[in-house]
């Protein structure tokens, strides 16, 4: 009887274990706290996880497992499964994808943003580029034309950027160079206290990080229209990962990324975007419009010299950087 009750209970768990082994968990490193930015992110993890009975969990750490610099070093060599990081962190690492961080590309909206950057994410030479990585990109995080927040007097015309110190990455910071202004690349968790010391007397940022990272909170004026471009920051899986998935796992993942954008869309269009102008309001802070010439003479240039730039130099990599550069030009004709 006792040897029958043992038996029993062993069966019973191996059975457990059993279970336990067929449940598959992720990491995923994001930074900064959750936000308009991350939405996608988190919404991704709730559809996986009601799509396969929480057989299959994203977990999601903010900071805990990498920094944002570094999160696509740590796919590399699987130290996580999925991550978000921003081609102009380390544009040498990503050049293919950087083509959409070009200044003055001129997207209009969220979904256009999102359109184009698919179309770049699964061109042949990104995917071969983000493989040297061990990475597969999956989605964007798209974002609005960027625009600056600064402290001290504002920038009435484009000549009163000349000296400015600004956080600005990628085609931003070129831009913002082409009009004498001094262009600093920090990370975004770094941005607060370098405004706050005097490190940078601007930061470009969209408006939700504006408000995430608290550049507002000691700001005197915004720029309505600047536009200068945007940044691209692409989730990504470690390709190994992704391919031990079960089918039943893959399809849970991949078939709830447009869900997941179109939530991501709907909230920063919404909540963030119904946020910022009182926010402004309630700071006091002013806000800053330039005339159409002026911005029609700072986008004529900056845009057409960046982009020979970019393409002169991503050929001399081997890739087919024309091709990239037409890709994206021609969808937003």
């Amino acid at each position: 009887m006792k040897r029958v009750t043992k038996l029993a209970i062993l069966s019973t768990l191996s059975l457990a274990f059993a279970g336990e082994a067929l449940a598959t968990e992720w990491n995923v490193s994001l930074w900064g706290k959750r936000r308009a930015f991350t939405e996608h992110v988190e919404k991704l993890a709730e559809l996986v996880s009601e799509k396969t009975n929480g057989e299959f969990t994203l977990n999601i750490s903010y900071g805990g497992l990498s920094k944002n610099r570094e999160n696509l070093d740590g796919i590399s060599i699987g130290a996580f499964e999925m991550a978000q990081f921003c081609a102009g962190y380390h544009a040498d690492k990503n050049p293919s994808i950087t083509v959409l961080e070009l200044p003055f590309l001129g997207v209009d909206s969220l979904e256009k943003e999102i359109e184009v950057s698919m179309a770049v994410y699964q061109h042949p030479a990104t995917v071969a580029d983000l493989a040297r990585w061990n990475a597969t990109l999956l989605m964007p995080s798209p974002l609005p034309q960027y625009n600056i927040v600064g402290v001290g007097d504002a920038p009435k015309t484009l000549a009163d950027y000349k000296g400015l110190a600004v956080r600005a990455t990628g085609g931003i910071g070129k831009a913002m160079a082409a009009v004498g202004a001094v262009p600093t690349s920090m990370s975004a968790t770094e941005v607060r206290q370098a405004l706050d010391s005097g490190v940078v007397k601007a930061v470009s940022f969209a408006p939700h990080a504006h408000m995430s990272f608290g550049t507002v909170e000691n700001a005197t004026w915004w720029t309505t229209n600047l536009n200068p471009g945007t940044v691209n920051c692409p989730v990504v899986a470690n390709t190994d990962a992704l391919n031990s998935l079960s089918d039943a796992e893959k399809e849970a993942l991949m078939s709830s990324i447009d869900e997941s954008l179109a939530h991501y869309v709907s909230n920063y269009n919404g909540a963030t975007m119904d946020a910022w102008g009182p926010l402004l309001d309630e700071k006091g802070i002013e806000r800053v419009t330039y005339d159409a010439d002026a911005l029609t003479a700072f986008r004529d240039a900056v845009a057409g010299p960046a982009a020979s730039a970019w393409v002169e130099e991503n050929a001399a990599r081997g890739l087919p950087a024309q091709d990239l550069l037409d890709l994206v030009q021609g969808m937003l004709k």
